[in-house]
């Protein structure tokens, strides 16, 4: 991918030099396709791309270095970030953009301070992957709530005399994403505090009673489901669940939807939703024009030409027609913030969506959340759930405030 971008980015650049094409900042590797058919139907614009893992953190550019124009990837909303980029609201003032094209609750995610400076991508919502054979023992509908999910699961348990676990129909410690999303459902309600997070306390301390008593009450205890886990889930979850030997796996729509067509075809899925509710994943893909930028023009043709519907149909059966060794899921890799696109095509791409694709109603979006979110989920919010849900542990957990202080730190 790389050798590739860098080959597309010379060609351009050097065929290119008097139309000064506009630069695109990007973590999401499909954008070198979506850049690809822009230049091919343009013939007086022309863009470039440059990679950055993490587009957030290479604000403002260095000295030496191309000023970007369009910059695209998550945790663009932020106090650290949101100060480099210009609002939006005269492209859908002048109708190049149309905001009812959009899911409501994503476009009004990129409003800060009543301006429009981020325009919404892409977005995932969580799901629970299972054995197609078991949808008759599960209750009817395309979503399951947290209960559902511990109470079919239980019910999958079996013991051999010894009472050692044969099968285990889930556990929330086994996968730490979900362990998260519980905490977001019980309220703990993230959200961006200087350089760290404020967070709901008592709505945690539900989260962990919650994650307790479903080990207490489905699977004995903490040891039993790790143990259960080492010795018959070293596989991928997809293989997991058509072991017979656990009935859920956690996954998120661009998890669910990367999987190859045979490894998806013996599985079915439920949302993960609680009142009717999905909850967002985090890193939703936005852009936002640079305040700097040289080449606003080309920008915004950029932008009017890729939020159409017909764009990004075409975009998605162009990657399809392409046959990547790695699969993509849908636009830059989830559902499209525009809503007439997953109704035309995701389900022609996706049998298993036919009937499934999430309601504009029923979304929930998260809170600003710090750049550095991945970095304080993984060494701070997920150990202090996994530690403080263990039932077997014998020590003291340390609390949230005293891991965000050591995570404090290391990186200020």
């Amino acid at each position: 991918f790389a050798l590739a971008l860098a080959g597309l980015c010379t060609l351009i650049s050097c065929s290119s030099k008097k139309e000064e094409p506009l630069v695109i900042w990007t973590s999401c590797k499909e954008f070198a396709t979506y850049v690809e058919q822009f230049n091919a139907s343009h013939e007086n614009a022309k863009a470039v791309l440059v990679y950055k893992e993490q587009p957030a953190r290479a604000l403002p550019p260095a000295k030496d270095e191309q000023t970007p124009d369009l910059i695209i990837g998550s945790w663009l909303k932020n106090s650290t970030t949101r100060k480099y980029f210009t609002p939006l609201d005269y492209l859908f003032q002048e109708r190049d953009l149309n905001r009812s094209i959009f899911y409501s609750q994503l476009i009004d995610y990129g409003v800060i301070n009543e301006k429009q400076y981020l325009v919404p991508i892409s977005f995932n919502i969580p799901a629970i992957a299972y054995d197609a054979r078991q949808e008759e023992n599960l209750p009817a509908g395309k979503s399951l709530t947290l209960n559902q999910i511990k109470e079919c699961a239980k019910a999958f348990n079996t013991t051999d005399k010894a009472g050692n676990f044969t099968a285990m129909g889930f556990a929330p410690v086994w996968d730490t994403d979900f362990l998260y999303l519980v905490s977001k459902i019980q309220g703990a309600s993230y959200r961006e505090k200087g350089n760290s997070f404020s967070w709901n306390e008592s709505a945690m301390e539900q989260t962990i009673r919650y994650l307790r008593a479903w080990t207490l009450d489905c699977n004995n205890d903490s040891t039993a489901e790790q143990n259960f886990q080492f010795k018959y889930l070293t596989m991928p979850e997809y293989k997991q669940v058509i072991s017979g030997r656990t009935l859920f796996a956690y996954m998120t729509s661009d998890q669910l939807f990367t999987l190859s067509p045979s490894q998806l075809q013996p599985l079915s899925f439920r949302w993960v939703q609680s009142n009717g509710m999905s909850s967002v994943v985090d890193s939703i893909i936005t852009v936002g024009l640079y305040k700097h930028a040289k080449h606003s023009s080309q920008a915004e043709l950029f932008l009017k030409w890729f939020f159409t519907t017909q764009t990004q149909v075409e975009l998605i059966q162009i990657q399809e027609d392409m046959k990547l060794d790695t699969r993509i899921f849908g636009i830059a890799s989830g559902f499209s913030s525009i809503a007439q696109v997953n109704e035309a095509c995701y389900p022609t791409h996706y049998s298993q969506l036919l009937g499934k694709l999430p309601e504009a109603s029923s979304l929930t979006l998260p809170n600003i959340l710090p750049y550095r979110w991945t970095s304080l989920k993984q060494q701070v919010i997920i150990p202090y759930l996994q530690q403080s849900s263990d039932t077997n542990a014998l020590e003291a957990v340390e609390d949230l405030p005293n891991r965000i202080a050591d995570w404090s730190k290391q990186f200020f």
